[in-house]
C-alpha cells in the first residue's frame, strides 16, 4: 500500500529500512498514515487501521485494487507527459518537411485574405458629374473628392495670436472661408448624379423607344395587309389570286401571332418600366430627403455625429464587398455544379470495362488492406509481449519495495517462531516442575507410610535415616545439575544477544552502505546523460 502511495506522487512519512522490528505502537502509526492519507487521495473505499494490522482481506482488497489501477493511471500520464515535453523540446530545434509545406500552405492562404480584404475596402466612385455641367480647374480636387463620397468641406481653423483684435479676425476670415467652402461643395454637389447598380439595365428611354418602334412596324404591316386585300378584290379575272389568297392568309396569320407576342412583350415591358419609374422615384425621393437632411444637419453645424456617418459609410462599403463577394461565390457555385453535372453524365455514360477494371482494382487495395492489416496485428502482438516482457522486469523503487515486504515478512515469520519457542519452551519447564513436584509428592508419601514402622525398633530406625540421608543426597546431586544446566543456558543466551548485536550493526552498515551506493549510482547517471548531451550538440 506504500508503494501505491508513493507511485501516486503521495508522500506517507514511513521509515522503513531502520526500523524493521517494529513495535505494535510503530505499526498502528504506521496503519493510521496510510489510512489518513487515503481520503486525499479521493479512495472511494474506507478501511481502519486495525484491518489492516488483522489483514482483514475482504477489506483490503478493493483499496489495494483501487491503489494499484491508480498507480497504473499515474504511470501512464507521467509517461504521455513525458512523451509530449519530448516532443515538443525535438520540435524547437528540428522540423520536417510536412510541417514546412504547411507553413507554406498557411502562408498562401494568408496572402490570398490579405488581397481579398484590401479589394472589398478598396475606394468606390459612387457618384459621377452630369452631362454637360461645367468643371473648373480650381474644382476639380473637390468634385473628385465628392465622387468618392469623402466629407464635403473641411473646416479650418486659424492658429490664435497673441492679441484679441487679430484673433476675432481670424476667426471673421475663418467663418467667410468656411461659407465659401459650404457654397462650392453644395454647388458640386448639385451637378453630382448617382452611378446604377449595373449598367447591364435598361433605361427607361430606351424600352419607351423599343414599344414605339414595334408598334411602327404593326401599323406598316397592317397598313400592307389592307392593300393586298384591296388589291385581291379587284383582280377577280386573274388566275394566280387563289395562290395570292392562300399566302396572304398565311401571313396574316403570322402576323396576328407575331401581334400577339409584341403585344405581351409591351405588356411586360410596360410594367417593367413603371416599376423601375417608381424605383427610380423612391430612389430620388429619398436621395432628396437624404440631401435635405444633410444640408440641414450642415446648416446647423451639427458635427457629433461624424462617426456615427463614417461608420455607416464603413459599413455600407463592407455591405458592397459582401455582395460582390456572394455573386462570385454564387458563380463559382454554378461553374462546380457544371463540372460535377459534367463528371456524373461521363460516369453514368462510362463502359462496363471500366467498371471491372475498377472492381479489379478494388478488390486489389481490398487485399492489400488485408495483408497490411494482417502485418499490423502481428507488429501489435509483438509490442504486446515486449511491452509484458518489460513490466515483468522490476524496477529499482519496486525491488526497493520487495526488499521491504520481504524484511517485514522475515520479522513477521521470526516474531511467530520466537512466540511458539516460547510456549514450547514453557510447557518443557512446566513438565519439568511438575514431574520434580510428583517426585516430592511421592517421596514425602513413601516417608509418611514408613515412618511409624521404622519408629517401632532401633534398627529399623538406624536403616530409615540412612535411606534419608541418600534420598537427601540424590536431591543434592539434582539440584546441582538443574544449577549448572540453568547456568549454561545463561551463558549460551549471552553470547547469542552479543551475535545478535554485532549482526544487527552489521546489518544498519549493510543498508547504509546500499543507500549511499544508491545515491552516488543517481549522480553518476546524471553525469553520464550530461556527457551525452554536450557529445549531441558538439
Amino acid at each position: 500500500m506504500t508503494w501505491c502511495i508513493e507511485s501516486c506522487n503521495f508522500d506517507v512519512d514511513v521509515d522503513l529500512l531502520f526500523r524493521e522490528n517494529l513495535t505494535i505502537g510503530q505499526k498502528i502509526s504506521l496503519t493510521e498514515k496510510i489510512v489518513a492519507m487515503l481520503p486525499k487521495m479521493n479512495c472511494p473505499y474506507r478501511i481502519e487501521p486495525h484491518q489492516i494490522q488483522g489483514l482483514d482481506c475482504i477489506h483490503i482488497f478493493p483499496v489495494i485494487q483501487w491503489l494499484v489501477k491508480r498507480s497504473m493511471e499515474t504511470r501512464e500520464e507521467t509517461a504521455e507527459f513525458v512523451r509530449s515535453f519530448a516532443l515538443n523540446q525535438f520540435h524547437k530545434k528540428h522540423s520536417f518537411s510536412e510541417d514546412a509545406e504547411t507553413a507554406k500552405a498557411v502562408q498562401g492562404n494568408l496572402t490570398k485574405n490579405i488581397r481579398l480584404v484590401k479589394k472589398s475596402y478598396e475606394p468606390r466612385r459612387l457618384f459621377k458629374h452630369k452631362d454637360g455641367s461645367v468643371r473648373e480647374e480650381s474644382t476639380k480636387y473637390l468634385g473628385t473628392v465628392l465622387e468618392y463620397e469623402a466629407p464635403l468641406y473641411y473646416s479650418t481653423k486659424g492658429v490664435g495670436s497673441p492679441t484679441a483684435t487679430s484673433s476675432n479676425d481670424a476667426k471673421e476670415n475663418d467663418r467667410k472661408e468656411e461659407l465659401k467652402e459650404k457654397e462650392n461643395t453644395e454647388q458640386i454637389a448639385g451637378s453630382l448624379a448617382a452611378i446604377e447598380e449595373s449598367s447591364a439595365r435598361l433605361s427607361v428611354v430606351a424600352v419607351g423607344n423599343i414599344v414605339g418602334i414595334q408598334a411602327q412596324e404593326i401599323a406598316k404591316v397592317a397598313e400592307k395587309y389592307a392593300a393586298m386585300s384591296t388589291s385581291e378584290t379587284g383582280e377577280n379575272g386573274s388566275s394566280n389570286s387563289s395562290a395570292a389568297v392562300i399566302a396572304l392568309q398565311k401571313q396574316k396569320a403570322a402576323l396576328q401571332n407575331r401581334i400577339r407576342k409584341l403585344t405581351k412583350e409591351r405588356d411586360s415591358l410596360s410594367t417593367k418600366v413603371s416599376e423601375l419609374t417608381d424605383k427610380t422615384n423612391e430612389s430620388r425621393a429619398k436621395r432628396q430627403a437624404i440631401e435635405r437632411s444633410l444640408k440641414k444637419a450642415q446648416e446647423m453645424g451639427i458635427n457629433e455625429h461624424d462617426s456615427v456617418y463614417k461608420c455607416l459609410e464603413e459599413l455600407l462599403l463592407v455591405h458592397d464587398g459582401l455582395k460582390e463577394q456572394e455573386h462570385n461565390f454564387r458563380e463559382q457555385c454554378k461553374s462546380d455544379l457544371n463540372l460535377l453535372r459534367g463528371k456524373l453524365q461521363e460516369i453514368e455514360s462510362g463502359t462496363s470495362e471500366e467498371e471491372e477494371d475498377r472492381l479489379k482494382e478494388y478488390e486489389e487495395q481490398k487485399e492489400a488492406v488485408t495483408r497490411v492489416r494482417l502485418q499490423l496485428a502481428k507488429k501489435n502482438r509483438a509490442i504486446a509481449s515486449l511491452t509484458r516482457q518489460l513490466d515483468d522486469v522490476p524496477g529499482r523503487s519496486e525491488l526497493t519495495q520487495y526488499q521491504r515486504r520481504f524484511m517485514e515478512l522475515y520479522n513477521q515469520v521470526s516474531a511467530k517462531h520466537k512466540e511458539t519457542k516460547q510456549y514450547y519452551t514453557l510447557y518443557n519447564t512446566l513438565d519439568d516442575t511438575k514431574l520434580y513436584l510428583s517426585k516430592e509428592l511421592s517421596l514425602l508419601n513413601s516417608i509418611q507410610d514408613n515412618y511409624n514402622e521404622a519408629m517401632a525398633s532401633t534398627s529399623g530406625k538406624e536403616q530409615f535415616l540412612k535411606q534419608f540421608e541418600a534420598i537427601v543426597a540424590g536431591v543434592k546431586r539434582n539440584k546441582a545439575k538443574v544449577e549448572k544446566r540453568c547456568a549454561d543456558e545463561k551463558n549460551r543466551r549471552d553470547t547469542l544477544s552479543r551475535q545478535l548485536a554485532t549482526l544487527i550493526e552489521q546489518q544498519r552498515k549493510y543498508v547504509a552502505a546500499v543507500r549511499q551506493l544508491t545515491i552516488e549510482c543517481r549522480k553518476n547517471e546524471a553525469l553520464l546523460a550530461q556527457l551525452r548531451d554536450t557529445y549531441s550538440r558538439g
